[in-house]
């Protein structure tokens, strides 16, 4: 029989976790709700292997929100929820997300929920998404709840498509800058210094161009070294971040960063708050939302401070004091949802909150990128010229000597 690990609260607002051997996740969640525990994440090694089910690639978070938009319209159209599987299955051309249509039409249509279905592909779903269809389904707005996943996923995915294009063009600058000082200093360079041997060994060589034929040297010896330790250290970093502590030190670097560490965090602040007023909005208890938002946040350092705020919350507490003790939320944020509290419109006022931090981040990340290209091709000019005058100033004392 399958083992499930879980991770749940009691009625007092501990957090406990454990183990159940259960042949299905509905008989744990039954025997959670048997011992009074509030279920959290649910999840089993062996539960794939007991569902028949095999490991599966990911699937592109823009074809997830296509799919949630299309099963809502499907939905609310009055189409049962069987048959609207069946039809997204057969219409999709991605070869996983038509293995996962198939397995959760299989799991429906043994009596599972979709939201049940969906949990055992919480990897592709993500758990924000498993949620929402559990609130949805339980409270009779299921096809509202998909939308609003299908727009939440979209709004996403455009975040994150216009970050990477926001840091390609300078990232790009910076690759071909650094490709064509080394290629001049090891390849170009170095057929100068039989012309100047003789000024040289004489002592007239300029000390700019002295300096650059010894750096050039000096790249020419090290650079297989450097390449190889670049390489290896690469690995080990890689290896590193895959790890608890170095995923930490990633995330706590990214926000002590100078000017692009409050951006990071912005941003971080505004996931969280966009889906914790979207679960709320659509009826999931605070706690489970809280629980959600944190991982959602995309930052651990930030998800610590939730899940601590979290703990807060759970002993009768508002949310807006531990929040601003962390020092991460901006002044005016803790402030708002301070005032959200009393006023009970959370849900509303964290997704405004979010609008508007996203706006005022794309500002001022757009003026940084702008400022930031001219700056690096200014950089790369200023290399440039600096050894070409090293290269020319030799030749004019060789013109001015003869």
């Amino acid at each position: 029989m399958p083992q499930f690990n879980y991770v749940a609260r009691t009625a007092a607002g501990d957090r406990v976790s454990g183990t159940l051997e259960a042949g299905s996740r509905r008989e744990v969640l039954a025997s959670l709700a048997g011992l009074q525990l509030f279920p959290l994440e649910v999840d089993g090694a062996g539960a794939e292997a007991g569902n028949g089910q095999i490991r599966i690639g990911r699937v592109p978070a823009q074809l997830l929100a296509t799919t949630f938009g299309q099963m809502a319209d499907l939905l609310g159209a009055g189409v049962p929820l069987l048959r609207a599987l069946e039809v997204l299955r057969k219409q999709t051309s991605h070869a996983a997300l038509r293995e996962v249509l198939g397995q959760i039409y299989r799991q429906v249509e043994d009596g599972a929920t979709l939201a049940e279905a969906m949990g055992h592909h919480q990897r592709i779903f993500g758990e924000m998404a498993v949620s929402m269809a559990r609130a949805g389904g339980e409270g009779g707005f299921l096809e509202e709840a998909l939308a609003r996943v299908a727009t939440f996923t979209e709004t996403q995915e455009d975040l994150k498509n216009r970050t990477v294009g926001a840091v390609a063009y300078p990232c790009f600058l910076a690759c071909v800058g650094t490709a064509v000082v080394v290629v001049l200093l090891v390849f170009f360079v170095p057929r100068f210094e039989t012309i100047f041997a003789n000024m040289r060994q004489r002592g007239q060589l300029p000390i700019l161009t002295e300096w650059l034929l010894t750096t050039s040297a000096l790249t020419w010896k090290i650079l297989p070294w450097a390449l190889i330790a670049l390489g290896v250290g690469g690995w080990f970093s890689w290896r590193w971040l895959g790890t608890e502590q170095g995923r930490n030190a990633r995330d706590l670097v990214k926000l002590r960063l100078p000017i692009v560490g409050k951006i990071f965090c912005n941003l971080a602040v505004a996931r969280f708050c966009r889906v914790l007023g979207t679960l709320l909005h659509n009826g999931v208890p605070i706690l489970r939302s809280l629980d959600i938002s944190s991982e959602a946040a995309g930052n651990r350092i930030l998800g610590r401070a939730i899940r601590r705020a979290t703990e807060t919350v759970s002993a009768g507490k508002t949310l807006a004091g531990p929040l601003a003790a962390c020092g991460y939320f901006p002044p005016t944020v803790v402030e708002m949802i301070s005032v959200a509290e009393e006023s009970n419109t959370l849900e509303k006022v964290l997704l405004d909150i979010s609008d508007g931090l996203e706006r005022r981040t794309w500002r001022q990340l757009d003026l940084a990128v702008r400022l930031l290209e001219p700056i690096m091709l200014l950089l790369l000019a200023a290399v440039v010229l600096v050894l070409v005058i090293a290269l020319l100033l030799p030749m004019f004392r060789m013109a001015t000597t003869v």
